[in-house]
């Protein structure tokens, strides 16, 4: 039986929808693919980036505290998210986009 992304540390319902959205449907799935893919699958999948969403969910999959992170190591992973946000988020695709990326019509990042 598939854990909920739930019950991993930090992660609660919210990023358990956006995560089920994004057609990640369980800790395990999460886990697999890292915070890097998942979080550029959710951006892709229409959700809006958010700096401490991308940090919360790297804590979480080391399952440290969300407010762990500091100084150099929060510099780091903001470049990475930056870098995530470039290839990942496009402001310009309307919802129609998204819902056909959602139910599977273009493939997936």
């Amino acid at each position: 039986m598939a854990t909920p992304v739930s019950s991993i540390r930090n992660l609660g319902p919210a990023f358990e929808a956006a995560c089920t959205g994004a057609g990640i449907p369980s800790a395990e799935a999460l886990r697999k693919l890292g915070a890097d893919a998942a979080y550029a699958r959710l951006l892709h999948s229409g959700m809006k980036p958010h700096f401490v969403w991308y940090y919360v969910l790297v804590m979480a999959l080391q399952n440290r505290p969300w407010n762990d992170c500091k100084d150099a190591e929060k510099k780091a992973l903001r470049k990475r998210f930056d870098a995530i946000k470039v290839t990942s988020f496009d402001a310009d695709r309307d919802a129609f986009e998204q819902m056909m990326d959602q139910i599977g019509v273009r493939p997936a990042v």
